[in-house]
């Protein structure tokens, strides 16, 4: 018997580092390629920051890179995995649980600098796939350790984007798809 696994993070990865993925503005992307990491200002280290593993969610959340000033250069950040498995150990759900109280979700939300996310994984033309894929935020201790300790190489993608969008959109679907980074399961729930 076939089980599928609703909850999956793909990603590209190797033994010590997985690849995450971010969109931001020219200022933080320039930024950050300059200093091999995000630096402040023009990063905000107070605020909350959503790394994800899936190349084509991020596509679907960027809008290939064409979504808005914001969100126009992506960027592929390889982080060690050590860190990926300790923000997934100090995690929490992004919404609580229906059992759970308000003041218990309170509570642990107060205790977990990390925010877990699932949501609908994309195909290439960044419909809906019946699985979903993480997202996860980082917050307080765990964006002072994303910056600080686990970035390891950020490379700009945003010419990889426009070009597999411009052969979707030109329906060269085989092409865009040998485009696509190398996403293997790493996780499944």
């Amino acid at each position: 018997m076939n089980q599928t696994i609703l909850q999956q993070v793909r990603a590209v990865y190797d033994d010590k580092t997985i690849r995450v993925y971010q969109a931001y503005s020219d200022a933080i992307a320039d930024s950050a390629l300059t200093h091999g990491t995000f630096v402040s200002p023009p990063f905000k280290m107070e605020r909350m920051t959503w790394i994800k593993p899936s190349f084509l969610w991020m596509m679907y959340r960027a809008g290939w890179g064409f979504k808005d000033e914001g969100q126009k250069r992506i960027l592929a950040i390889d982080i060690t995995r050590e860190g990926f498995e300790w923000a997934l150990a100090h995690s929490c759900p992004s919404h609580s649980e229906p059992n759970m109280s308000h003041e218990e979700w309170k509570q642990l939300k107060s205790r977990s600098p990390v925010r877990v996310q699932w949501d609908p994984e994309r195909n290439l033309l960044l419909q809906p796939l019946p699985y979903r894929a993480i997202q996860i935020g980082l917050s307080q201790e765990a964006v002072r350790l994303y910056t600080g300790e686990w970035i390891q190489r950020i490379t700009d993608i945003t010419p990889l984007a426009h070009k597999i969008n411009s052969l979707v959109i030109n329906q060269q679907m085989d092409e865009a798809q040998k485009l696509l980074p190398p996403e293997i399961l790493l996780l499944g729930i």
